[in-house]
């Protein structure tokens, strides 16, 4: 093996790189993803795209936000003699279920610029999963559902997914992220519940379009009186 000796007169001189760009992946390059968020999110706020009622990983807004704005709700129903019915509403597995030709679908109707488009579009799809079971390894498949955890883009595209929820005049919707709830008032319950059920049927055909599932064990209803109940 032969070592070069350096000296004022033999300088270092690096190894030439490689005339080949480097190829980065948005998968598995945070900080193109983090890229990719905020170009998408500063084109929904430009646009004024997302929903009003979404609370969740927007800026300036917190859970304490869309809370107050509940109970700013229910009090208001309280000063005129309302009651209000409330349905709290847990979607199952949410960033696991996600539709992703749903999903890009809508990222095309809401106008996303062609080349952000293309970026989302590669961090989505070709996604594979294998299931192993002690020392064998089944064939690959492409995830049809799915947006990655932790990943910095999964949480605005969450977002947008159910940004088309459907909304009723009779009703109040509240959302962060995909904890949703729905409430509404009157002074007789008859009508409180009418307009809830009415608003649930609606959700439940958006539900089975965007294949979106609710578990029933932890999605609970509840009735706000003040003082006795009168009806």
């Amino acid at each position: 093996m032969i070592y070069r000796e350096l000296t004022r007169k033999t300088p270092y001189q690096p190894k030439p790189r490689s005339g080949r760009p480097r190829v980065t992946d948005i998968r598995s390059d945070r900080r193109i993803q983090r890229m990719a968020s905020n170009k998408l999110n500063e084109n929904l706020a430009e646009n004024k795209i997302l929903c009003p009622e979404q609370f969740g990983f927007r800026k300036s807004l917190t859970t304490t936000h869309q809370l107050l704005r509940v109970v700013e709700y229910i009090t208001s129903g309280f000063e005129k003699g309302e009651c209000t019915g409330a349905v709290f509403l847990d979607v199952q597995k949410a960033f696991d279920r996600v539709w992703i030709q749903g999903l890009i679908h809508k990222l095309i109707r809401y106008k996303t610029p062609p080349h952000l488009l293309q970026l989302l579009k590669s961090y989505l799809e070709v996604r594979k999963f294998a299931v192993k079971i002690a020392n064998s390894i089944s064939e690959a498949k492409i995830m049809r559902a799915g947006i990655p955890q932790g990943g910095k883009t999964s949480p605005v595209l969450y977002s947008l997914y159910v940004n088309d929820i459907p909304k009723t005049h009779k009703t109040l919707l509240g959302m962060y992220a995909d904890d949703t709830a729905i409430l509404a008032k009157n002074k007789n319950h008859k009508y409180t519940a009418a307009a809830l059920n009415q608003h649930l049927a609606k959700l439940d055909d958006w539900f089975l379009k965007w294949k979106i599932d609710l578990n029933l064990h932890k999605t609970e209803a509840v009735y706000f009186a003040k003082g006795r109940r009168k009806h």
